[in-house]
C-alpha cells in the first residue's frame, strides 16, 4: 500500500486511484458503416472507430446485423444498434454477468455475433438441433480443421449427407464463454452458425417480452 502511495504522488497521480481498478467506460453504438467501422458514443463523446481501433480504451472487434463487440481490458461485451449505453469495465472490474440476452429478431427468430475459437461469426438459436451446427463454407472462414473431425452421416432437407463432428475451443457471445462444445459441420448453405443443445444445455433458457435469456448454469 506504501508503495502504490509512494508511485502515486511520483507520478502525480490523484490518491485515489492508486491501486484501483480502471472505471467502467460507458459505450453506445449509434451509426455503423458496413461491416468496417462504426460511430461510438463513449463516455459521452462521439468516435468513428474502424474495426481493430481502440479509442479511450475501447477496442471495436466486429461488426455484423446492427451489433458491435467491443473489448475494454481483456473484456468484450455485445452493443445493440440504438440501444442504451452500456457500462464496459476491464478485467480488475466486477466478475462478468453469467446471462446472455437475445432480443427477438425478423421471423421470430433469436439471432446475435459471438466468436468461435476467438473469430467473428453469426449464431441462431436452434433448440431443435442436438448440436451446434456449421456449414463447411463458414467453417473453412473460420479455420476449423473439420476434415479431421470424426466422419458421419445426417439427415438435411437434401437428403442423407456426410459431416464431421468437432470439438470447438470455445463460443463466446458478449461477455460469456463456454469452452469445449461439441458442433458438426455440414456440406449445407446456412446464413449462420445454428446454436444447438451442445451449448444450450449449459444454460438455463426463459423468455419473456420477447427477449430470450441464458443463463449459465456452472
Amino acid at each position: 500500500m506504501r508503495q502504490s502511495w509512494l508511485l502515486a504522488a511520483l507520478l502525480g497521480l490523484p490518491l485515489a486511484a492508486a491501486g484501483q481498478p480502471p472505471p467502467a467506460a460507458q459505450v453506445q453504438l449509434n451509426g455503423m458503416l458496413g461491416a468496417r467501422s462504426a460511430l461510438l458514443m463513449i463516455d459521452g463523446e462521439a468516435r468513428m472507430l474502424e474495426v481493430g481501433a481502440t479509442v479511450k480504451g475501447v477496442r471495436l472487434i466486429g461488426l455484423e446485423d446492427g451489433r458491435a463487440i467491443v473489448e475494454v481490458g481483456g473484456r468484450r461485451q455485445t452493443l445493440l444498434l440504438g440501444a442504451s449505453p452500456a457500462r464496459v469495465t476491464g478485467q480488475n472490474g466486477p466478475p462478468p454477468p453469467r446471462q446472455i440476452l437475445l432480443p427477438m429478431g425478423t421471423g421470430g427468430h433469436y439471432t446475435t455475433i459471438g466468436m468461435i475459437n476467438g473469430h467473428v461469426t453469426s449464431f441462431l438459436v436452434d433448440t431443435g438441433a442436438t448440436s451446434v451446427s456449421i456449414s463447411q463454407i463458414e467453417a473453412e472462414k473460420l479455420g476449423l480443421r473439420y476434415l479431421y473431425g470424426k466422419r458421419v452421416v445426417t439427415q438435411t432437407a437434401n437428403g442423407v449427407v456426410p459431416a464431421y463432428m468437432i470439438d470447438l475451443a470455445s463460443i463466446r457471445i458478449g461477455e460469456v464463454e463456454v469452452r469445449d462444445v461439441e458442433a458438426i459441420v455440414i456440406p449445407a448453405q446456412m446464413s449462420h452458425v445454428l446454436l444447438g443443445n451442445s451449448f444450450l444445455n449449459r444454460f438455463r433458457l426463459r423468455r419473456e417480452n420477447d427477449v430470450m435469456t441464458l443463463e449459465l448454469r456452472y
